[in-house]
């Protein structure tokens, strides 16, 4: 889906801080599931083409059963680098599964004091909350390191994790679909990861909806998987008070052998249907090649009409 771009020269007082210059350091560590340092190697080459010094942790390229290391390694490895003075941003290898495991072990009193970018999307969605959830502090749903390829590399939507690296705001335009709902929305953008939102209610990584854009994707369900994950969202009171909703890549879905008898557009209509916000369908971001970066934590506005969506920070 095409998606146009433009930029604006606004930044927050938190964007201000967390503006990368030329030379500043970017860790990469792996507090979820294994990755191979060769994969790791090419992310390595373009960041420093951008200007930036790479530090690579411990975790990458380590192993242990499906982890990239034992979960005292991956927090040990992850909270290494959120305490770190030296490291001004955090990009993660990938996602996979893991970082509940380790979330509550997370000391953030050195973060809060220095906040950095902290980069990835998938499992990084419990990170993300987490943070936001205690801290109130921005982070990045952006792509990860396996996004870095020769092909990729000029590709718009890496380089908007560029952008947001570098604290450029910025307005996505959406072209129409056909389940979307019109209307203005403005409000702190929040979500992720369905599966690990709908897993987080109830603890303290929990995310706040009320008031908020709420921003959803998701990969490899089944239709039913995801209408029990929104009926447990509404259920829980995070789709009622909401600003607006935006929603990302929902990919490689399956269905039973008896159809479930909805498409993905039409159990999500029927979930919010009594409600009167604005409702942006097929925003490019998630798991699928085009993933572009979203500030969470961070005020959007969101307006939707027969034209399309459009998302400013």
């Amino acid at each position: 889906m095409p998606i146009i771009l433009f930029l604006f020269c606004y930044r927050s007082l938190l964007l201000d801080i967390m503006n990368l210059q030329q030379g500043a350091v970017i860790g990469i560590t792996c507090p979820s599931g294994y990755v191979s340092a060769e994969r790791i190697q090419y992310a390595t080459t373009v960041l420093e083409r951008w200007g930036y010094k790479v530090k690579v942790g411990k975790t990458v390229g380590n192993e242990f059963h499906y982890f990239s290391g034992t979960d005292a390694e991956r927090h040990a490895d992850l909270q290494a680098m959120m305490d770190d003075p030296a490291v001004d941003a955090i990009l993660m290898g990938r996602g996979g599964y893991g970082m509940s495991r380790i979330i509550d072990r997370l000391d953030l009193t050195a973060f809060k004091a220095r906040p950095k970018w902290i980069c990835g999307f998938s499992d990084i969605t419990v990170l993300h909350s987490h943070i936001v959830a205690t801290t109130g502090i921005a982070t990045l749903h952006s792509p990860m390191c396996g996004a870095f390829k020769p092909e990729t590399e000029n590709e718009d939507y890496l380089l908007s994790l560029k952008r947001a690296l570098a604290g450029d705001a910025e307005r996505y335009v959406v072209p129409a679909a056909t389940y979307n709902r019109s209307g203005v929305a403005r409000g702190v953008l929040t979500g992720g990861n369905l599966s690990l939102l709908v897993h987080m209610i109830g603890t303290v990584s929990d995310v706040d909806t009320k008031g908020k854009i709420l921003f959803l994707e998701d990969l490899g369900e089944h239709l039913y998987h995801i209408d029990r994950m929104l009926l447990q969202l509404k259920r829980a009171g995070k789709l009622d008070g909401l600003a607006g909703l935006v929603l990302g890549g929902f990919t490689d879905l399956q269905d039973t052998d008896r159809p479930f008898g909805q498409t993905i557009e039409e159990i999500i209509r029927d979930k919010v249907k009594e409600y009167d916000y604005p409702v942006c369908f097929n925003f490019p971001s998630g798991h699928q090649e085009v993933n572009y970066t979203l500030a969470l934590g961070v005020v959007h506005t969101l307006t939707v009409n027969e034209a399309g969506a459009v998302l400013v920070r």
